[in-house]
Parts: C-alpha cells; sequence; structure tokens
C-alpha cells in the first residue's frame, strides 16, 4: 500500500550555503498493511526515489543522507526498509534512436548511530523486480 508520494526537500550541509540540498521524488511503500491474510514481510518498507529535474542534486550522489533524514522523518526501521533509486527510460540521439532503458536500483546502507553510510548500488533482478513494478503500477 502506498503510504506516501511527494517531493521531498533535504536540507544540504554548510549552513547558510545549503551545500548538497536538493528535492526528489518519494514514494512509500508499506506491504504489512491492506491485506491482512497475507505472508508477514521482513522487510516490508519499499522506499523508492527519484531525480526530478529541477533538483541541484541527484539522489544517488546523496543517497546516505537522504536515506537517513527519510527514515527519521518517516519513523521507518532501516533494518525493515528496501531502498530503491529509479531513474525513468531515456532516449537519446538525432532521431532519439538510443535508448537507456527505465532502471531500478537497490542501495544496501551500512548504518552507524542511525546514518546510513558506504552506500553499495545493486541491480535487481526478477522475481523482486516484477513485485516492485506491480506496486509502482498499482
Amino acid at each position: 500500500m502506498l503510504i506516501h508520494d511527494s517531493v521531498y526537500s533535504w536540507e544540504g550541509w554548510g549552513g547558510k550555503l545549503r551545500l548538497a540540498s536538493g528535492k526528489c521524488r518519494l514514494r512509500i511503500y508499506n506491504r504489512s498493511r491492506g491485506d491482512t491474510s497475507s505472508v508477514a514481510f521482513l522487510k516490508p518498507y519499499i522506499v523508492i526515489v527519484s531525480d526530478l529535474p529541477d533538483s541541484k542534486m541527484s539522489v544517488r550522489s546523496c543517497a546516505g543522507h537522504i536515506a537517513t533524514k527519510v527514515t527519521q522523518e518517516f519513523n521507518i526501521d532501516p533494518d525493515r526498509m528496501v531502498w530503491i533509486e529509479f531513474y525513468p527510460k531515456i532516449t537519446y540521439g538525432a532521431q532519439d534512436e538510443r535508448m537507456i532503458p527505465e532502471q531500478y536500483v537497490a542501495v544496501d546502507f551500512m548504518w552507524y548511530k542511525e546514518k546510513a553510510i558506504n552506500p553499495r548500488w545493486r541491480q535487481i533482478k526478477s522475481p523482486i523486480l516484477d513485485i516492485i513494478k506491480s506496486l509502482v503500477e498499482a
């Protein structure tokens, strides 16, 4: 079940300079809500972030900072969450003849003193990818 879908802004650091501040689209799904007859999930929270064209920073460059802020603000236990970056399909070339397909990329963090550090990106494959796409398309 989708529990949050909006533009999320994060404050950077550096005081008035607001270094690394930006915004992204943030979607949070809680698979434990809704149908109570289904199976219990070890990681019921699916958090999907994606870049916005008018943001100064990409979600990839600030992944740990954004994940830390989101888990704190939405009271999500990081051990019960899957963090995903979504990149839409891109076409380019003189006639748009070239294409980079859409991607869902999982990010695994180490958590130290409630802060996300050391992000590691990995491609998501079926059947997990199919589950995530079905959530997004619902």
